[in-house]
């Protein structure tokens, strides 16, 4: 099998080692001749990047070649497949989407509602810009964008590159709720398919069988309803957090019996309930901040001091390897089942045309092939359309400075719907991202 070259965007992050983890898990899958890590954070990257050095050089013995790089022609002029990973305003900027929101009694959440909104708009001009520097140096290699918020970041993507095919993104929640699936099952993961339809992290499993056919819907169910419903992948498996989002995914069961649902979905059918999850002074991203952050650039100090990644816990997780399996169908054209988020063109057939759908696809060398879902019933039609048009107006703010529509979209959003609380918190956004956002134009008032 061909090796391949691959950088990783985003070589500062703290889920570096891990997917690095994964890559050397995954070799036989997708073999690698060269590795390059590109940030434009050089301080956070230097120490990653000197502890990813000791790390392959003792688990990725047949790598070719590794560096570290904030020069873009480095990264991008001579690879074959880019994964992105960035945070614009990092971790201190999602801190404030996630309190801004709860000050007001709304959900606070670095993806949904309000939160989810002030990051999507300080990521739009980041990843244009990205995919831009990348086009310009390298035509031909796969783009693989995990960054978040999928949706509003995806939506400009398809906005402004329409027609590049080799460029995807990607979530890998609903393979981290199929792990879930799998150990309750005891399945082999990659032994599991799935039937999928909905917007990022808006979504529905509407059948979970095996590769030989053999439909665990119904019994899947039962076990979930009659069990603690828990996360196993181990990356979230011993967060308290994860684990309350996982119990709160079974009374959705309960709720509504009809499908499996993705786990986000929490967030908009429970709101009050859910604006109440995390308490202002330890939000998400402080819990962050004073855990994975600090364990692994501890682990990179004594990887970096020791020479060595002896006695120190790094392995790969669901999260990475589902990233390596799809890069290794698109380049070796293996054509294998993922959920994938891709422009709806009728496969969802009674929702917008131009809607950004997560959908299973087969993945190969000519890109996406998504299986075709059809009609849905009124009550998901009407989530998603309400979701979509939230997602559509965030963009069309972005694009056309227009605050009107930007608070249009908090309004129809489902962790909000109060018009006075969607005025007084996103007056606390803008002050918060206004080294960040577009400045965006409120129309004359007129008698």
């Amino acid at each position: 099998m061909k090796k391949s070259k691959l950088t990783i965007v985003g070589g500062g992050s703290t889920y570096t080692l891990g997917i690095l983890m994964s890559l050397i898990e995954e070799s036989n899958h997708l073999p690698l001749s060269h590795i390059t890590l590109y940030d434009t954070d050089t301080s956070r990257q230097e120490k990653i990047g000197r502890a990813a050095s000791i790390l392959l050089k003792e688990h990725y013995p047949s790598l070719e070649n590794f560096k570290y790089t904030s020069n873009k022609k480095e990264a991008f002029k001579d690879t074959d497949i880019i994964f992105v990973q960035i945070r614009t305003g990092g971790l201190t900027m999602r801190e404030k989407d996630e309190q801004i929101p709860i000050k007001h009694g709304l959900v606070g959440q670095e993806t949904c509602g309000a939160g989810g909104m002030a990051y999507g708009l300080r990521s739009i001009p980041d990843m244009i810009q990205l995919v831009d520097d990348i086009r310009s140096l390298n035509s031909d290699a796969w783009i693989l964008n995990y960054t978040n918020p999928a949706a509003i970041v995806g939506l400009a993507l398809d906005k402004i590159f329409p027609d590049d095919k080799r460029l995807l993104n990607i979530c890998d929640m609903p393979i981290a709720i199929m792990k879930s699936y799998s150990d309750i099952l005891e399945e082999d993961i990659w032994n599991l398919e799935a039937d999928y339809f909905g917007l990022n992290h808006f979504g529905w499993f509407t059948s979970i069988r095996n590769k030989q056919g053999y439909d665990y819907t119904s019994q899947l169910k039962q076990l979930i309803l009659n069990n603690d419903f828990k996360p196993t992948d181990k990356l979230i498996a011993n967060d308290p957090s994860w684990q309350a989002t996982f119990k709160q995914a079974k009374q959705m069961i309960q709720d509504f019996n009809e499908y499996l649902p993705n786990t986000y979905l929490q967030y908009y059918l429970y709101p009050n309930e859910l604006s109440k999850k995390e308490p202002m002074d330890n939000t998400r991203a402080r819990q962050v901040i004073n855990g994975r952050e600090k364990e692994v650039f501890t682990d990179c100090d004594v990887i970096i001091n020791q020479n060595s990644t002896q006695n120190i816990d790094i392995s790969g997780d669901i999260h990475g390897i589902y990233m390596i399996r799809i890069a290794a169908s698109l380049v070796h054209h293996l054509k294998e089942r993922f959920i994938i988020m891709t422009r709806n063109e009728g496969i969802i057939s009674n929702l917008p045309y131009d809607a950004l759908v997560e959908v299973p696809a087969l993945l190969g060398n000519e890109g996406v092939e998504p299986f075709k879902i059809g009609e849905i019933s009124t009550f998901y039609k009407g989530l998603l359309e309400n979701q979509y048009a939230y997602e559509k107006l965030i963009i069309e703010a972005y694009f056309d400075n227009d605050y009107e529509k930007l608070l249009q979209a908090l309004i129809l959003n489902r962790t909000v719907i109060d018009t006075n609380k969607a005025k007084e918190v996103l007056k606390d956004l803008f002050e918060a991202n206004k080294d960040h956002w577009p400045v965006l134009n409120k129309r004359e008032e007129t008698l």
